[in-house]
């Protein structure tokens, strides 16, 4: 880590970016993030820059709030819509969450009118809910589709879905009727139906499940999302692993809080 941190330094000192873009590309994202922490506003920005489209969105989701903030108002607009079109939507909701108003309404400005009403949607869920921390991209199939028609419309959505890994199977209510997995629709005959291979069992969370909770599902039964559904019980988004994992780490980081107000 210090020794990257170092040739970055070196890098930047010597204006030499074009070595320092090719060496970034070898760096793991959320390493760069914990880079800004050593870096000025002003190297922080270059350093930005010279980031792919896709990197520079993950590594904007692992910064600090403060972070973010400076880098949003350094960003030209053309920049920043670059950026909020490479997040995902729950991540567009969490940053609209933790940004003061103004910044919020910047945002906006570069994000379409049917995301927007997403994001609205989103963020009318109580904080400590399922529906607060899910996403509305994922796959969903029709228990009819062949295994090829469900592999056609993966190719088609699947950079733009969260996970591809778990396809939920929906009637035409929008009712979860089972779950296929990527691996499962890579080793079944081009020609076999969905309604044949699926996994009939699913398990599922309401829209107003407490997060915790829902977090502690994914310890105990070992899943790498959740299908998230509405009163109606009618699929609403998914949540995944990696959501889950920040709140386990939001919890815990709120029980050391309340042990050191106690603990003189």
């Amino acid at each position: 880590m210090q020794e990257k941190l170092a040739t970055i330094k070196n890098l930047l000192k010597e204006k030499k970016y074009s070595e320092l873009k090719e060496f970034l590309k070898m760096v793991n994202s959320i390493d760069i993030s914990l880079f800004f922490d050593e870096l000025s506003s002003e190297n922080i920005i270059i350093i930005y820059r010279l980031l792919g489209k896709e990197e520079a969105a993950e590594v904007f989701t692992e910064l600090d709030t403060d972070i973010k903030e400076k880098l949003i108002a350094a960003l030209t607009d053309k920049e920043l819509k670059a950026v909020i079109d490479e997040l995902y939507i729950d991540d567009t909701v969490d940053i609209i969450e933790e940004m003061p108003s103004n910044v919020v309404k910047r945002i906006l400005k570069h994000i379409s009118p049917e995301d927007r009403n997403i994001i609205n949607k989103l963020l009318q869920y109580p904080d400590d809910s399922a529906g607060s921390i899910m996403t509305t991209e994922f796959v969903d199939l029709k228990e009819n589709m062949t295994v090829e028609e469900a592999q056609e419309k993966i190719k088609k959505i699947g950079l733009d879905s969260e996970t591809v890994y778990n396809c939920y199977v929906l009637n035409l209510t929008r009712k979860i009727v089972g779950v296929v997995t990527l691996k499962q629709l890579l080793l079944s005959d081009l020609n076999e139906k969905i309604e044949n291979i699926m996994d009939r069992d699913v398990l599922k969370v309401n829209t107003l499940a407490d997060q915790e909770a829902v977090a502690n599902m994914f310890d105990k039964y070992n899943e790498y999302a959740l299908p998230v559904v509405d009163n109606e019980d009618r699929l609403v988004g998914i949540i995944t692993i990696d959501d889950a994992i920040d709140v386990m780490q939001e919890e815990a980081e709120e029980d050391f809080e309340k042990m050191e107000a106690v603990i003189p």
